[in-house]
């Protein structure tokens, strides 16, 4: 399942090149994960209420083009990797027809301990599938 959202660049978000300063792309892949997990039914809240939560484990990203002030972002995230205790989610940011990132993150299941953990059942929703 693929899911998408949008984002405006603020001018704040930018560096003295004018474009997204590439640290800032890493806070909208975050803002589109929750919003992924949010449309599979994964209800994170109430996962760490119950102790277990995702950890980032590895960022791969690609920069391929830039984007500015202003520019419209849709960022589309769909899962392409799941095992038992974690999973890869690809995650692309476009402009229009211009790719601007493509990354592949991988996240981890874990306690409230931060150790990882198999998923239970009731957290092991089918939006997470491949």
């Amino acid at each position: 399942m693929e899911t998408q959202c949008t984002l405006k660049v603020r001018t704040y978000e930018c560096d003295s090149y004018n474009h997204v300063n590439n640290a800032n792309y890493l806070n909208y892949l975050e803002y589109a994960r929750y919003e992924f997990l949010k449309d599979v039914k994964f209800d994170y809240e109430k996962a760490f209420a119950s102790g277990y939560g995702t950890y980032i484990s590895r960022i791969e990203i690609d920069y391929k083009k830039p984007s500015f002030t202003d520019d419209e972002l849709i960022i589309k995230s769909k899962p392409v990797k799941k095992g038992a205790v974690s999973g890869i989610i690809s995650q692309q940011i476009w402009r229009g027809e211009d790719l601007i990132i493509d990354a592949k993150v991988t996240w981890v299941f874990v306690n409230s301990k931060g150790m990882p953990v198999k998923i239970p059942p009731e957290w092991d929703v089918p939006g997470l599938e491949p």
